[in-house]
């Protein structure tokens, strides 16, 4: 990742649904000034997703996210429609566009976004009797609704007045409370047969851009090369921040009052629920050998020998209980529908997610009763630190 370029998981997501042929796609491409979505009278036309990255004033780095209809009645519509409910899990802001006065399919789909706002789009008032849209905007007392025509690209200034309303009060930050200008901030990046050849991965990238951004003083180094630069400091640093994988190495090195984290529990802090990730270490002290755990990635990719999720957790967790534990590994934005299988879900870092996917991750956990940790949570368990590590 580009040290200048926002990555997905940090953008506001913008979620576009409706009924088939409301014009959902055109909507976007008006709105965005650009043919982002493929745009046909022919049902079904819109299948997968379709994401679109663009800056919107003052909301900043934004996510359009155009998905199938609703009343999706070809055979993949039932595929379609899940995929538009794994969409639903990480909108930030909800917009429904609707063309026509029937409009309980619609309104069944708000209830799914619960505390997601909403506006409501009325497309095609180029063609809409003044009736209709006056019955439509009854329908959706309550709501924002704007009137628009993605043909005569009419009403998107009212449009974008009204998703700026939205804008985050505050944006979180990694850093926010634990580090302050001029402060020394150490990370320790391992090269291990798991890091990307020629490049930092995205958590690391991230860390770096904050801290610059925060006028910190950043030094990076390798493990075997830790000992050798706290020596030659004149000063002690205020946090090292390390890799999850190798938590007490460096906390058996590093110096006794200076703080130390990972990139993974920042990421557990800022964007899920470290307090549920902590209660869910209570769970890994309750496993034996016939518990069967999952590790939810929240991306996909290519697992490398020493993978942290795949072999190295699962690892520490068979030495303790048993080489009979059940391990399985999931990835993408969505967690597996069988999750009430599970006697523990130990969730990644999460830094490709926006926090609102993360949050609903952990929600749902909840609601089914399973307990839920994180790579550095529980890795600085099995290690013994969990009680030293600053979170």
């Amino acid at each position: 990742m580009e040290l200048n370029k926002t990555n997905s998981g940090n953008r506001i997501h913008i979620g576009f649904f409706g009924k088939v042929n409301a014009g959902k796609s055109s909507v976007i491409n008006a709105f965005a000034n650009r043919d982002i979505s493929i745009v046909s009278n022919k049902e079904g036309t819109t299948t997968d997703p379709v994401y679109k990255s663009m800056e919107i004033k003052s909301l900043g780095p934004c996510l359009l996210m155009d998905t199938a209809g609703i009343t999706d009645t070809t055979e993949l519509g039932e595929k379609r429609l899940k995929r538009t409910e794994e969409v639903i899990l990480k909108t930030d802001i909800a917009v429904v566009v609707v063309a026509d006065t029937d409009n309980s399919r619609e309104k069944e789909l708000i209830k799914k976004f619960k505390d997601t706002p909403v506006i409501i789009l009325i497309n095609k008032i180029d063609i809409l009797r003044e009736g209709e849209v006056k019955k439509i905007r009854e329908n959706f007392r309550g709501f924002p609704v704007v009137e628009v025509s993605a043909t005569a690209k009419i009403g998107f200034d009212i449009f974008l007045e009204e998703l700026l309303k939205f804008k985050p009060k505050k944006e979180e930050k990694l850093f926010d409370g634990r580090v302050k200008e001029k402060d020394l901030v150490l990370l320790v990046i391992p090269q291990d047969i798991a890091a990307p050849k020629n490049r930092l991965i995205l958590p690391q990238v991230q860390s770096i851009r904050e801290l610059l951004d925060r006028n910190a003083i950043v030094m990076m180094v390798k493990l075997e090369e830790l000992p050798d630069v706290l020596l030659i400091l004149n000063k002690k640093p205020d946090l090292i921040i390390a890799d999850s994988s190798v938590f007490l190495e460096v906390y058996e090195k590093k110096p006794e009052d200076v703080k130390l984290t990972s990139f993974s529990v920042l990421f557990a802090k800022l964007k899920g629920d470290i307090e549920e990730y902590l209660r869910g270490v209570e769970a890994l002290k309750a496993l034996d050998e016939n518990s069967k755990i999952l590790i939810a990635e929240c991306c996909t990719h290519a697992p490398a020998e020493e993978d942290i999720g795949r072999i190295k957790i699962p690892n520490m967790i068979r030495k303790k209980v048993g080489e009979n534990l059940k391990v399985d590994v999931s990835s993408g934005s969505a967690f597996p529908e069988n999750i009430s299988d599970y006697d523990l879900i130990i969730q990644c870092g999460g830094c490709m997610l926006n926090a609102k996917n993360i949050r609903n991750r952990i929600k749902i956990a909840k609601e089914k009763s399973i307990p839920i940790t994180n790579y550095g949570i529980a890795i600085a368990y099995f290690k013994g630190i969990l009680e030293k590590i600053d979170y």
